[in-house]
């Protein structure tokens, strides 16, 4: 390579005898001397040159006492040009000394506070590196010992620095990475042997200066974008992005981009910006049907794109992206066909075109019109979606005797508009000319439409009836006599009825069954005449998804536990919308309905929940679920009602309590209370009845009458007969008598003041009596119920209220069992009024005039008068 070079300028710097590394030296003006300098780079590797002009120094050096020069190289390779620039570094002069008799007023600097120590990372050593020393001022005057501590020396990462007790001078024992660890805070000490503290603890920092030993990373491994065919120059692909860990804001993490290759090796077609990574169009040609993507290798670089500075690359792919810049031409530019006179929508001709655009877009899909040739709109031309060819029908009917035949121009468009590539002539539209030659014959029948459309929903039983396709006479303009048939060759999905031309199914169509899965079918028609004259029509099938499936709830076996949480069905389907969701949940037994309830969570799921308290168990219930289309699915879910926590403690039966006995419900209780009390009630009826042949309780007068009378004292009332009572016949062997009257019916003894036991039976009504007399003894009584005339008196009443109970859910009937009392206030002054109070003495009965209002009324009432 021959370079064209000369020297352009000269440059002095001043500067001090001793340099340390990474120093400024100055800046130099590289534009003014080559504006497109590709290279930049100096002859003495004591010194780097960055891209703005500044000199700094790669390593510490000393000038000598001669003038230290060398030369920055400026190379631009395309122009083969190379330029100079001679720097000379001169050390500054020293300021002059003041002479030691002049009297000068100084300030001493305190040595216990120094600047901040810097460390250099992943230094070299030798260790221990002295990196810094601290002194008090106070040590010409005392002995002073020195000590640190914080993070470095006592604290994580333990003994990396360390404090001479006698110098101050602070060491470093290894090297630190600054990605690390990026400076240290430790606080030193200076004591007197004995203990006092002449200077006050001093916070020291130690900064670890950075090391470029981290290359910038891309973060992406791969970048993909896409541009537009025949973009403009300049027009922005994408942007790729890296990152540098090294110490931010310093050249360690200025990065630079470049592009190192292109694949395919062609003319560039891209361009990167150096400090952002944006990458953009560069070439104007950008043809997708020429190359489709590109492949390009990026490569970043710190130290602001130097080549000492540490690299890294990646990989970008940029995909072309179609526009319509290739007009549509048909294959052929002449077409001839025949048609008979009189045909009406009928296919005469296919034409098709040649695009080289993406297919099955809108710059490729073609749009045929018929230019010239058609003023009385006897033809009509369609597009195929599925293969792009043109369809030319017959829409009116033609005349041989007028016109025997037809020159049409048929040109062809995209769907999209065009776009004129750059640097390329406008194209004029592609046509045809077609020349339909009219043919006199005895017209067959004509379809209407030529094309039909049938649409069948998916799995329909065989033979149903999905239309009718049916041709006419052109002469007569009916059907009659014209028989249809579908020739032999074709996907056999339809028939069709030979006389009426009824349409019906032969399969079951289902879009997930081999030739079917495309989901439509072409399919020719043959009509015949009583001439044997044909006519062909086309019935384009196609398959609608359908309501095949029924829903099924996918899991069916649950625990719930005493906690009752609701249980959440879910059901699945694998029709289509919308024969899918949302579902409508049912359950099919009416007493599981009562004592279960569904409630809606989503379209395609809800919650199964208990109505009340009941018992723990394993229900089977019947849950029918319909989808959107009406199909019903039937399903069985098993609940395990169990006594538990968790579900874990269920083995699927329902669980049982400690010692084989289950947990009983309000209902069972309440049922259980009214069991015990019925025994209890017969037990005492039959010791009464069996009390009047034995021992004889001793009972006073008072007793004889609980009612009120009209006395001052509770002597016995009067014994009163019933006038309704007459004798029949003797029943006790104790001098007793019964009586029966009409719906009522009545045993007393003979001596008959006594307690009565009520019940109703019936519509009647049933009074027990027996007598009580003698001193605390109870007479046997041999006139007593049998067991089962109570037990059929009592059981139908006792189960039909325990039914009752079972049935309110608001549990109004159990009221009339369970009651609850509240306190009526303390007790009287008076005590007991009882009849059997066991006081025999005449009482006082000045208390009735302390009564309180509410009870005078009773008091009156009780008064002799």
């Amino acid at each position: 390579l021959s370079l064209c070079c000369e020297a352009c300028k000269k440059v002095t710097f001043h500067v001090p005898s001793e340099l340390e590394a990474d120093t400024l030296v100055g800046r130099v003006d590289l534009k003014e001397c080559l504006q497109s300098a590709e290279i930049i780079s100096s002859t003495d590797g004591n010194f780097k040159i960055l891209e703005d002009g500044s000199v700094y120094t790669t390593s510490a050096l000393s000038l000598s006492t001669e003038k230290k020069t060398f030369t920055i190289l400026l190379k631009d390779i395309q122009e083969k040009v190379q330029k100079e620039i001679h720097v000379s570094l001169v050390e500054e002069e020293k300021k002059k000394t003041r002479h030691a008799r002049d009297t000068v007023l100084k300030r001493t600097k305190r040595r216990w506070g120094p600047i901040p120590s810097v460390m250099i990372e992943n230094s070299l050593g030798p260790f221990p590196l002295q990196i810094q020393q601290v002194q008090s001022d106070t040590a010409q005057n005392y002995t002073i010992y020195y000590s640190a501590t914080g993070p470095g020396i006592d604290q994580d990462p333990k003994g990396l620095f360390y404090i001479e007790r006698e110098t101050g001078n602070i060491f470093a024992t290894r090297a630190v990475d600054r990605e690390q660890y990026s400076s240290f805070q430790i606080i030193c000490f200076a004591t007197t042997p004995d203990g006092y503290s002449p200077e006050v603890p001093l916070v020291h920092t130690i900064r670890i200066e950075d090391d470029n030993d981290n290359a910038p990373r891309f973060t992406q491994d791969l970048f993909e974008f896409c541009v537009p065919e025949n973009s403009k120059p300049g027009v922005v692909v994408g942007t790729v992005v890296a990152e540098d860990i090294d110490e931010p804001y310093t050249l360690h993490t200025t990065l630079k981009y470049r592009i190192v290759s292109q694949n395919p090796p062609i003319t560039p077609a891209f361009s990167i910006h150096g400090d952002t990574g944006v990458i953009s169009v560069l070439l104007p040609q950008l043809d997708r049907e020429l190359v489709p993507s590109y492949t390009l290798l990026v490569e970043v670089r710190d130290m602001a794109g130097q080549p000492f500075g540490l690299c890294t690359t990646g990989t970008v792919v940029i995909k072309i992206e179609d526009t319509n810049d290739n007009a549509p031409s048909f294959k052929q530019i002449q077409y001839e066909t025949r048609v008979e006179e009189n045909r009406v929508s009928v296919e005469i001709l296919r034409v098709s075109v040649v695009d080289l655009d993406e297919p099955s877009s809108p710059g490729s899909g073609a749009v045929y019109e018929i230019i010239r040739g058609n003023d009385d709109q006897a033809f009509e031309i369609t597009t195929d979606k599925n293969t792009n060819e043109g369809i030319l029908c017959v829409v009116k009917g033609l005349d041989y005797e007028t016109a025997k035949q037809r020159i049409l121009v048929i040109g062809v468009n995209n769907e999209a508009p065009y776009l004129l590539a750059p640097h390329s002539q406008q194209l004029s539209q592609s046509t045809c000319s077609v020349t339909v030659h009219v043919l006199d014959v005895d017209e067959g029948p004509v379809f209407k439409p030529c094309l039909l459309r049938l649409d069948v929903k998916e799995c329909e039983d065989i033979g149903t009836a999905i239309g009718r396709y049916v041709a006419q006479d052109p002469e007569t303009g009916n059907s009659e006599g014209i028989r249809y048939r579908i020739p032999p060759g074709q996907c056999n999905w339809i028939n069709i009825d030979d006389k009426s031309g009824e349409v019906r199914t032969v399969k079951v169509l289902d879009r997930d069954i081999g030739e079917m899965r495309r989901g439509q079918c072409n399919i020719t028609v043959l009509a015949i005449d009583r001439n044997g004259k044909t006519g062909t029509g086309t019935i384009q099938v196609c398959i609608v998804p359908g309501n095949k499936n029924f829903p099924r709830i996918a899991q069916t076996d649950y625990i719930m536990c005493r906690d009752r949480k609701p249980i959440c069905l879910t059901a699945q389907d694998g029709d289509e919308a919308p024969y899918s969701t949302p579902f409508v949940y049912r359950i099919t037994d009416r007493n599981l309905a009562s004592m279960w309830k569904i409630t809606q969570h989503n379209d395609n799921s809800v919650y199964l929940s208990p109505k009340g308290d009941i018992p723990f168990g394993i229900y089977d219930i019947p849950v029918s679920v319909m989808d959107n289309g009406g199909k019903v699915g039937e399903n069985n879910i098993r609940v395990n009602l169990c006594d538990c926590v968790t579900p874990t403690e269920c083995d699927g039966r329902a669980r049982q309590l400690g010692g084989g006995s289950v947990t009983l419900g309000l209902w069972a209780i309440l049922a259980m209370i009214l069991g015990s009390l019925l025994l209890l009630l017969i037990l005492i009826t039959i010791c009464g009845c069996c009390g009047g042949g034995g021992m004889h309780r001793q009972v006073t007068d008072d007793c004889a009458n609980h009612n009120l009378i009209i006395s001052n004292t509770e002597a016995p009332g009067e014994e009163v007969m019933d006038h309704n009572i007459i004798p029949l016949q003797t029943t006790c062997d104790q001098g007793g008598y019964g009586v029966k009257t009409g719906d009522q019916q009545t045993f007393e003894m003979a001596k008959g003041r006594g307690h009565t036991l009520e019940s109703v039976k019936g519509g009647g009504h049933q009074t027990l009596g027996s007598v009580k007399e003698g001193g605390g003894q109870t007479m046997m009584d041999t006139c007593r119920y049998s067991y089962s005339e109570w037990h059929n008196f009592t059981h139908p009443r006792l189960g039909e209220k325990v039914h009752l109970c079972r049935q309110d859910e608001e549990q109004k009937h159990s009221e009339d069992y369970l009651l609850s009392y509240n306190y009526e206030g303390k007790g009287s002054l008076a005590g007991s009024v009882g009849c059997c109070s066991d006081q025999h003495e005449e009482e006082a009965l000045d208390f009735l005039d302390q009564l309180e209002p509410k009870f005078r009324t009773l008091a009156e009432a009780c008064i002799k008068r």
